[in-house]
């Protein structure tokens, strides 16, 4: 696996709802000091229960995100990602079981106040919504996530476990 500086200024994070996407970029911003771009921040409306920005404001923040010389975005929106990789220096993937996820979803709508990634100005809830999402929609997705990341000549690391994240955050000395 290759060293973390090796990924360079411009690094992209696919996986799963749920996965440690939004920590990882986060603690990946605290080490290397790039900035993280959450994309559901940019996909929603702040101070709203998740409503979907209008489909062009969104684009046009994520052509401006990855115009930027330096950024860790996590967040898959796949349907954009052809720009985002192309302006990529580095890509990560990260694969989490559908339970793992779920487990993780409840804790950080349940427990957690201050969550990386958080909608502004708003109080995450239990969503049937996002429930199936993660159940149903998703389980899917990691495989085409998972062919992204192999076609991908970019230089890459994948996390297949949250057992092989915890060690890349040791090995990397990054702190969650």
């Amino acid at each position: 696996m290759p060293p973390l500086e090796s990924l360079g200024p411009r690094i992209c994070i696919l996986g799963p709802s749920n996965s440690g996407k939004s920590t990882l970029a986060d603690a990946i911003e605290r080490k290397l000091a790039i900035p993280a771009v959450h994309l559901d921040q940019l996909y929603h409306l702040p101070h709203t229960n998740w409503i979907p920005r209008p489909e062009a404001d969104f684009v046009a923040l994520h052509q401006a995100a990855i115009a930027q010389e330096q950024w860790v975005m996590e967040g898959n929106y796949t349907r954009h990602l052809a720009p985002r990789l192309e302006r990529a220096t580095g890509f990560i993937v990260l694969e989490v079981s559908t339970t793992t996820s779920l487990l993780r979803y409840f804790r950080r709508t349940l427990f957690e106040r201050d969550r990386r990634g958080a909608l502004e100005g708003s109080k995450d809830s239990v969503k049937w919504q996002m429930i199936r999402h993660i159940a149903i929609v998703t389980p899917p997705n990691r495989h085409k996530y998972l062919s992204i990341f192999e076609a991908s000549t970019l230089p890459k690391i994948r996390l297949q476990s949250t057992r092989e994240l915890n060690l890349f955050y040791k090995r990397e000395q990054l702190k969650a």
